[in-house]
């Protein structure tokens, strides 16, 4: 009840309580680790908890609160002012700090007085290419639901069990990719302000029209996955359009799935735009743990993990995303030159996993031997 402003610093004391009393409630802990954002109220309470506990404060730095309130409100807006300072001042009272961008830890030193090590984000260990069997399962369980997975067509033989993608003999049980298939396409998203799904969605109508002009394309299955406060506002966009070549759903997948179906896609897509700049997409780093090639649109320090032309393209607008997708199906799936080539790349690269990095990292920053 009451004002906004009235109810988001009601909002905020309950929370900052509540947190307060169930860090004070816990086993003396050594380090207090804080990812950041959220930090309103939980670096000032984590700070606090440190006090009472006499504890190291760890602030894992991903993106700046304010920067994420501004989206809503603009830069300019008092809360967003009071955010920011907020953020600066409880930052400096951590112990140590992580970032997830060496432009990130540029700007904390510079603009804060903060001094942050680089731990970029890496891909949990289930994050990897899937087998064709499990991805015969996981279409053939997605196909109950989902319209998009269902066979275009009549199996090869009477006994066959198909897909849209993957047709397995029911004699030998050997799952095998038909010719024919379509390309699967997939982008993940929290449906919020940061991303901005027109991009994708006017991309697709021109790879529609080049199909239509004759190009020799695959018929396109998209798939959105996640949840958040925008779906139903681009799903309303989406049933405005009339495709005969693509289909566009967009579940909401048990966790379990969600890096299958990674594994399983031929491009990701990531519309992720940083609003400070400095932080990195999570969804690209699992796509790359599952060494699938992805087409991300732009953002000032999107290079330090997507390399344009070696394991993926960075676009900056619909029509650039429109033309790469022509270029990396064209001929498909006959032909997968830079397709092909990005997933060598992305396999070769055997970047670190996350617990290996922490390893590497973090425990040499705590003084840890082991």
């Amino acid at each position: 009840v009451g004002p906004k402003l009235f109810q988001y610093v009601m909002k905020v004391i309950v929370q900052a309580v509540q947190l307060l009393y169930t860090m004070l409630k816990i086993d003396q802990p050594s380090y207090i680790l804080l990812q950041n954002p959220p930090g309103l109220p939980s670096i000032a309470v984590a700070w606090l908890a440190c006090l009472f506990w006499r504890s190291k404060l760890i602030i894992d730095w991903h993106n700046y609160g304010y920067t994420i309130m501004s989206l809503n409100h603009g830069r300019n807006h008092p809360l967003v002012q009071i955010a920011k300072w907020y953020e600066k001042l409880f930052g400096r009272l951590s112990d140590y700090n992580l970032c997830v961008t060496n432009a990130m830890k540029e700007d904390l030193w510079v603009n804060c007085n903060i001094k942050a090590v680089t731990l970029y984000d890496k891909p949990a260990a289930y994050f990897k290419e899937t087998p064709l069997e499990l991805q015969h399962q996981l279409y053939m369980k997605l196909a109950t639901d989902y319209e998009p997975f269902k066979p275009r067509a009549e199996p090869g033989s009477w006994n066959a069990e198909r897909s849209a993608f993957t047709e397995m003999d029911g004699e030998n049980g050997q799952v095998l990719k038909p010719p024919g298939r379509p390309a699967l396409l997939i982008s993940s998203t929290s449906w919020t302000e940061d991303e901005d799904f027109s991009v994708l969605l006017k991309a697709l109508e021109d790879y529609e029209r080049y199909v239509k002009e004759g190009v020799k394309l695959p018929p396109l299955v998209c798939v959105i996955t996640g949840k958040g406060p925008l779906k139903d506002y681009y799903n309303g966009l989406i049933n405005q359009l009339h495709f005969k070549h693509i289909q566009i759903c967009t579940p909401w997948l048990e966790a379990e799935d969600y890096p299958l179906l990674l594994g399983s896609a031929d491009l990701g897509v990531c519309l992720h735009k940083s609003s400070s700049g400095l932080d990195l997409p999570m969804k690209v780093v699992d796509m790359f743990g599952c060494c699938l090639p992805v087409c991300a649109i732009h953002f000032e320090c999107l290079h330090e993990l997507v390399k344009h032309n070696e394991n993926g393209l960075i676009f900056r607008d619909s029509n650039e995303l429109a033309q790469q997708l022509k270029m990396l199906f064209l001929g498909f799936p006959t032909l997968e030159g830079k397709l092909h080539s990005f997933r060598k790349n992305l396999r070769a690269s055997k970047q670190l996993r996350w617990d290996e990095s922490w390893d590497q990292t973090v425990l040499p920053l705590l003084g840890q031997n082991e």
